[in-house]
């Protein structure tokens, strides 16, 4: 994913906000490639591309480049193209592209509750559009159903088994936004915000909590303070993993608008059953004992459930705005793929092996890639240039073309692309997949030149030492040749 927010790191003008409605975060803003809108000939390609790649200023970086025509996997152009590249985020081009032959693009999650006796059972199943919204729905089914008292509220997390976040994220990752943990009961896609207020000059920020319910659940040190209005913003936000302590530090100008920030919840599954016991309680239906358990009872029967929306539509949040939590919980949801199961093996395990099977019917050579995470955050992940042409070939010619298609970025238009390209023959013509962290850039996608054949291409940076902007702007150079590529 395009990373967002990272707690520890410069935070500057957050708005995140999280709910039903699956908001997009900001679009890649980016200067528009300094490539004019002449047709360039296949045959000047190759020397054009290298006059990019071979800049001065990229002599230390890595290339992977893969050009090849949609119907054919004759090369137009390649660089190391067989060669390891870290992805960041084009990494969801082949999780979204398991999950949607898997699957089906009708497929939707759903979130149970369960009758036994005057007990309660609530199981979810990785939903990762739950919302407060669903959990409303949910105990107003309930009060429909004469539900008036619970003698035990039992939330199942066990659905997906293993690790909430993955051990291969790195530190920044986990205590932000975009590292939020993956698990059954997924509420809110997990995270929490607060606003950090300025007040007048040498006073702290005013920490202003939007659930006073996980306000009860921190401890925060406040270390922050409001400055006069020449001096710079940035506020730094820590989190102790191992307790409930949230450290603010940093500044904000006197006059300056409130920063909302994004964090993390600590314990998911408790968050959820905080949550629905206030909805519940809003229906004037009371609980007498609530935990978490993965404990069933006998005999039961679903009395309420919420589904999410289908798969097509969260396919496309995860690939339009890269979002890493929709991207794990897709992972996830193949490990009841996986026959026969195995319960000491973890869900994303279990995903990770059904993902690569399918791939491989698909006709990407299980060789030109290695994952550990669906959502390409860890820097263990590692693919070709050639494995990203061979599963955007494919899923061309597969059934579920036209949606895999819909869940991309287009340049100039939609999702992280929509900043990037403007005033570029690249303009509409292109639907690729972003990824961005330190030291990485890339994008893999279709070109549909006006006059040439539909391309596919994957472009990887890594180990670049160049600011994000400077990488990115060369990448957009090259596509936006593809997209004026001609036959002479």
């Amino acid at each position: 994913m395009s990373k967002r927010i990272s707690i520890g790191l410069l935070l500057l003008s957050l708005g995140a906000q999280v709910g039903i409605t699956l908001k997009p975060i900001q679009a890649q803003t980016q200067v528009a490639p300094t490539t004019t809108t002449k047709s360039i000939c296949l045959s000047k390609l190759p020397i054009a591309i290298n006059a990019i790649t071979n800049r001065p200023q990229f002599n230390r970086m890595r290339w992977g480049i893969s050009v090849q025509p949609l119907l054919s996997p004759q090369n137009i152009y390649s660089l190391d193209a067989q060669k390891y590249f870290t992805p960041a985020s084009t990494a969801k081009l082949l999780t979204t592209a398991a999950a949607l032959q898997q699957l089906g693009a009708n497929f939707r999650f759903r979130t149970s509750v369960y009758l036994s006796g005057k007990d309660l059972h609530v199981v979810g199943r990785g939903d990762p559009s739950l919302s407060d919204l669903q959990l409303i729905a949910l105990a107003k089914q309930l009060s429909q159903k004469g539900i008036r008292q619970i003698n035990q509220l039992i939330v199942d997390d066990s659905y997906i088994r293993g690790e909430i976040v993955s051990p291969s994220w790195q530190w920044e990752d986990i205590q932000s936004d975009y590292g939020a943990p993956i698990n059954s009961l997924i509420l809110n896609q997990n995270v929490f915000n607060l606003k950090l207020q300025p007040q007048t000059i040498g006073k702290p920020l005013q920490v202003v909590w939007t659930d006073i319910n996980e306000a009860k659940q921190w401890q925060v040190i406040n270390e922050s303070v409001t400055t006069r209005e020449d001096l710079p913003k940035s506020i730094n936000i820590t989190r102790d993993l191992s307790k409930p302590i949230l450290r603010i530090q940093g500044q904000l100008t006197e006059k300056s608008n409130p920063e909302i920030v994004s964090l993390p919840v600590l314990a998911p599954a408790e968050y959820f059953l905080r949550h629905f016991r206030n909805a519940l309680a809003a229906e004037k239906i009371t609980v007498a004992q609530a935990f978490v358990s993965a404990h069933r009872g006998k005999n039961e029967q679903e009395i309420a459930a919420v589904e999410s929306p289908p798969l097509s539509q969260l396919l496309a949040e995860t690939n339009l705005n890269s979002n890493n939590l929709f991207a794990e919980a897709s992972l996830r949801s193949l490990a009841v793929k996986k026959i026969p199961t195995d319960p000491n093996q973890s869900s994303a395990d279990a995903g990770l092996e059904v993902m690569k099977a399918t791939l491989t019917q698909l006709g990407v050579d299980p060789k030109t890639y290695v994952l550990v995470d669906g959502s390409g955050l860890s820097r263990k992940d590692l693919v070709t240039p050639e494995a990203f042409v061979q599963i955007l070939r494919a899923m061309r010619r597969s059934p579920q073309a036209e949606v895999y298609l819909a869940s991309l970025p287009v340049a100039g238009k939609s999702g992280t692309l929509k900043n990037r390209f403007l005033h570029t023959p690249a303009v509409g013509v292109v639907h690729a997949k972003t990824g961005t962290m330190d030291g990485v850039v890339s994008l893999s996608g279709y070109v549909n030149a006006p006059q040439y054949s539909p391309i596919v291409f994957s472009i990887i940076v890594n180990q670049t030492e160049q600011p994000i902007a400077v990488v990115r702007q060369a990448v957009d150079e090259i596509v936006v040749l593809l997209a004026q590529l001609q036959r002479c």
